[in-house]
């Protein structure tokens, strides 16, 4: 099946479309990274109410069992209530600020850092190789450690870094755009 000529010009169309919203997105990080902040953190307050629901309901009706029930029911109970609490914040902006999120969020990260760690060392001998799990675990609580202790430095230097990453992702999306249309060209 071969792809007609306009059907490669609106896929290279697509695709620069992508990279103006990307680097669009990735510019308003890197100028206003309080705004984005703001942003970022109702849409993933949105994803972990999501992320949190859908878990909890795989572990009741979904047949979703694991060998570590309890850990994956924390882990959903705790991304669920984070979401919600994320998401009332607009209505009690004066209790629940940026610097309370992310003593929030390095809560979370060093609970489950900890929790990591442990189910793999309890568990060690059903594994081949422990270190990447203890290591995730580990990096889990060094970052819960930089929220908790430095929230608002932490938060806004995420937010540029991910800004930067969009504007080096949009200029690749770019590049690909242009590839395809010259494609649709010969």
């Amino acid at each position: 099946m071969t792809v007609s000529v306009e059907t490669k010009r609106r896929f290279a169309l697509a695709t620069a479309l992508r990279g103006a919203l990307m680097l669009l997105a990735g510019l308003y990080a890197i100028i206003w990274p309080s705004e984005a902040l703001t942003v970022l953190v109702l849409a993933g307050g949105i994803l972990l109410v999501i992320d949190g629901a859908l878990g909890l309901w795989s572990l009741t009706f979904g047949g979703g069992k694991s060998g570590n029930y309890w850990f994956d029911v924390a882990a959903n109970a705790l991304s669920l209530i984070l979401g919600i609490l994320i998401l009332i914040s607009p209505l009690l902006a004066t209790i629940l600020t940026v610097t309370f999120l992310g003593s929030l969020v390095g809560i979370v990260a060093l609970v489950v850092g900890v929790m990591q760690i442990f189910v793999i060392t309890r568990e060690r001998e059903h594994y081949a190789r422990i270190w990447p799990v203890v290591l995730s675990g580990v990096s889990y609580i060094l970052l819960g450690l930089v929220f908790l202790f430095f929230p608002l430095i932490a938060s806004a230097t995420a937010v540029i870094f991910g800004g930067v990453l969009l504007v080096i992702f949009a200029f690749g999306l770019f590049g690909w755009a242009w590839r395809l249309y010259q494609r649709s060209k010969a």
